[in-house]
């Protein structure tokens, strides 16, 4: 009867829920560092929805504070890159990261991108089919145009995107699949 306490159900639940939240986090971390470091550490429009986020979230406030004192301290340089593809059945793909290393996030996408059949666009190539769209919460590509898959199309765009979002450097992915 091993396997049958209570715990052994907890865990399993509590290991799950405890990587996405982890995740959740180090992405948030790297949000507010950027934005930290743009304001010098003083308050900002892009810092407050940094930090608003994060709790909405609850992210300790120690966490916050942290990466906002790390950022404001250290030399470290995040770069925003937007990258961009074209997709199963023609779709476009936009991917926001926030790195530290152009390099190896190029190549984390790129090795998504090539094992399921498709490689990078260059600048612009699927831009032209979105509309930049600004809230208070974030920055939004929003499609012009949406294009219907097929049901192997999709599962295989939604491969693609879990797999991307699995890499921390990835912050948002747009499609403008229907």
């Amino acid at each position: 009867m091993s396997g049958h306490n209570k715990w052994s159900q907890i865990k399993h639940k509590k290991g799950i829920t405890d990587a996405k939240k982890s995740k959740m986090f180090s992405k948030l971390v790297r949000f507010i560092s950027v934005e930290a470091k743009l304001s010098g550490g003083k308050d900002s429009p892009g810092l407050r929805t940094a930090i608003e986020k994060a709790k909405k979230v609850n992210m300790p406030s120690e966490n916050i504070e942290r990466a906002i004192k790390k950022a404001s301290d250290s030399s470290a340089q995040m770069d925003s890159i937007t990258y961009e593809t074209y997709g199963p059945g023609g779709v476009g793909i936009i991917i926001e990261t926030l790195t530290d290393s152009r390099n190896r996030t190029a190549q984390d996408i790129k090795h998504i991108l090539t094992k399921n059949g498709f490689s990078l666009g260059g600048m612009g190539s699927v831009v032209w089919s979105f509309e930049k769209k600004i809230t208070e919460e974030s920055i939004a590509w929003k499609p012009t145009t949406t294009i219907s898959l097929s049901d192997s199309d999709l599962e295989l765009l939604d491969k693609i995107v879990d797999e991307l979002e699995n890499l921390d450097d990835v912050q948002e992915i747009f499609t403008n699949a229907e």
